[in-house]
């Protein structure tokens, strides 16, 4: 591959949270934040490795935040192409924002388009269109502000969820209800809490995977399947990657070895998480990347629960991200990972 100039859009912790703080200053109301508020956003030591990889292969690299300064970037450095991992803030189209950009100049980037990006962001949208396919998904109900909240037909324990968040926000071991008062209180709450929809998914009792996807078309590569051993989390854990599991429990400095990458499945079972991610990553035209979150239902049956086409990428092992997690298994560095992305979204985009 040639020498490329890329400009690499993120959304670093510190961004997000300045941005917040510039939005705080026009909109008093908002107040201060969930907890859990800016766990999508990036660690600078996220960001460098990411720029350091892209640098390895030979290729003149900058960076800038993917917010409303951004386009600025985009004119100043005029890249051959955009290594987008931005998540953005806030709505329903954060994460679509910077290729919204990159699109309306005609730059080529990484990853999935702005339309799957809004729809994979959004829970049950994505589980409609999967259902509609005939890829298995757990029963659901999505409810608004103010809206009546009518439960019958879904069977307890329910999860609760914000309709529209990933890196686990919103999903606390409280999101994991058994009863109908418990989950009215939780459903008004979430609302109130998170300023969105929130979506009431039937609980899948087997075990839970994720798969990683790498490539495109007759291309597409499922690495290694992570399975989640929650038997390594404490006692009072409701046997889900819960923001306590990912961000609380499991540090750097006192990782739990709660995955498992290959996973230890039958060929059979192996065969079935594949195939879901496969199908999943096409019907939702999924690009270069995903992350596929699926656990297995009362029968055994492979359901999927989330779609990540921006997935996680800590760099260091003891991280516990499961996409460079899922890369090592297969014989990649973190550096061959990212490069590859980048490669996958070159031959899609023409660029030799």
């Amino acid at each position: 591959m040639k020498r490329l100039n890329v400009l690499v859009a993120y959304s670093s912790k510190e961004g997000l949270r300045k941005e917040f703080d510039e939005l705080h200053c026009v909109r008093e109301d908002d107040g201060e934040p969930p907890p859990d508020f800016f766990a999508e956003g990036d660690s600078s030591e996220t960001i460098d490795a990411v720029m350091e990889a892209l640098r390895s292969a030979g290729h003149d690299v900058k960076g800038a935040e993917g917010n409303s300064y951004f386009l600025e970037s985009l004119e100043k450095t005029r890249p051959d192409i955009v290594f987008n991992i931005a998540e953005g803030l806030t709505g329903d189209l954060r994460e679509a924002y910077v290729p919204m950009l990159c699109e309306r100049r005609g730059i080529p980037f990484t990853g999935s388009s702005p339309l799957t990006l809004g729809i994979c962001l959004n829970k049950a949208r994505t589980k409609e269109i999967l259902s509609y396919y005939g890829i298995s998904v757990s029963p659901f109900k999505t409810f608004h502000d103010n809206s009546e909240i009518d439960l019958s037909g879904l069977r307890y324990p329910l999860m609760i969820k914000p309709v529209s968040e990933g890196s686990s926000k919103g999903v606390f071991e409280d999101s994991f209800v058994e009863s109908e008062d418990e989950a009215v209180e939780r459903i008004k709450s979430k609302i109130e809490k998170y300023r969105q929809p929130v979506i009431a998914e039937e609980f899948l009792p087997g075990d839970e995977f994720t798969a990683a996807v790498l490539g495109n078309g007759k291309n597409t590569e499922v690495l290694p399947i992570v399975s989640i051993d929650f038997d390594k989390l404490p006692s009072c854990s409701k046997r889900i990657y819960s923001y306590e599991a990912k961000w609380i429990w499991d540090k750097p400095e006192r990782p739990i070895e709660i995955f498992k990458c290959p996973a230890k499945i039958s060929e059979n079972l192996r065969k079935s998480i594949e195939d879901i991610a496969r199908k999943a990553f096409a019907v939702l035209d999924i690009r270069d990347w995903c992350r596929v979150d699926i656990r297995l239902d009362s029968a055994g049956t492979p359901n999927v629960i989330e779609i990540n086409p921006l997935p996680g990428i800590l760099p260091k092992p003891e991280d516990n991200s499961c996409f460079p997690k899922a890369a090592r298994a297969a014989g990649y560095s973190y550096a061959e990972m990212i490069n590859m992305a980048l490669q996958n979204s070159c031959a899609r985009h023409g660029i030799r």
